[in-house]
């Protein structure tokens, strides 16, 4: 199920990611920096609200329920990517640059788990990433790999290993931390869930198509899991996404995809409003 285009809120930019990917970080722009600099010294730019296109079908209910302890520092290989991937959501890829595909190599006699980076040629390489263990995997007779990729447990970048023939790093993971504020967050979920069910009607509406009751979207997920859901719906807006992806609060999250779908919600009810009066436009 595909959700409707979302407006982000004007702190965040926006561009185009594919739903499915043919990956090979050779075919984007090298960042400016590979030095994993701390959020607040990147620099952005206050932009318009512009259009972002959600998928929900990219989410898996279930996710990793042991996650490691957050004091731990481990080795993690790294693949910088042009998107940002979420805990419980299912990346499919494509690996035929060879650095990936010795990293592959390596890969499936170990653990079958590394680390899924934002980049791009504006902010650079993001330093908090998640874990993508690998589920199915297809090698094929080019030595190419076809992947299916499930989001664990997120991690911070603590320090540069190595960076060839592909970057290596210490990580330490990264959990939600409780809120200060006392906060009903199961309430809090069920608000967002509102919001996305009436961004899906009207967007429905407005493209023609037949006015069904949105089902469960929640599926009984636990607000953080479900908080994780909720942004890697946000597709084409990476840096909101990594936005997201960052928080450690999951109230704070919550609340920020909720003005998201609202901004989006009063976007579409405007157009609707728009086309019930001028039928032909």
């Amino acid at each position: 199920m595909a959700l409707p285009q979302l407006l982000h809120s004007p702190t965040s930019s926006s561009s185009v990611i594919p739903h499915k990917p043919r990956l090979n970080p050779t075919n984007y722009t090298k960042p400016p920096n590979t030095s994993f600099a701390p959020p607040h010294h990147r620099r952005h730019r206050r932009r318009k609200p512009t259009p972002l296109q959600c998928s929900a079908s990219s989410f898996s209910e279930k996710h990793h329920t042991n996650p490691p302890k957050s004091d731990d520092v481990v080795e993690l290989p790294l693949f910088p990517l042009p998107l940002v991937l979420f805990p419980g959501a299912i990346l499919p890829l494509q690996i035929f640059e060879f650095r990936y595909r010795m990293m592959m190599h390596t890969l499936l006699h170990t653990d079958l788990r590394f680390g899924v980076i934002y980049t791009d040629a504006a902010t650079g390489t993001a330093d908090v990433g998640c874990v993508g263990e690998v589920i199915k995997h297809e090698r094929l007779v080019d030595d190419r790999f076809f992947l299916i990729c499930k989001g664990q447990e997120r991690f911070r970048v603590t320090k540069l290993v190595r960076t060839k023939p592909y970057l290596v790093a210490e990580v330490t993971w990264l959990e939600d931390r409780p809120s200060g504020e006392v906060e009903d967050l199961d309430a809090l979920a069920n608000e967002v869930e509102m919001y996305m069910k009436d961004v899906i009607r009207l967007s429905n509406r407005l493209n023609g198509k037949p006015e069904k009751d949105v089902q469960d979207l929640r599926r009984n997920l636990f607000p953080t899991p479900f908080s994780f859901f909720v942004g890697s719906t946000f597709e084409g807006a990476p840096r909101e996404q990594q936005a997201l992806l960052e928080l450690e609060d999951t109230a704070m999250r919550l609340k920020r995809e909720k003005e998201t779908l609202r901004n989006t919600l009063n976007y579409l009810t405007a157009a609707s409003a728009v086309k019930d009066v001028f039928p032909s436009s």
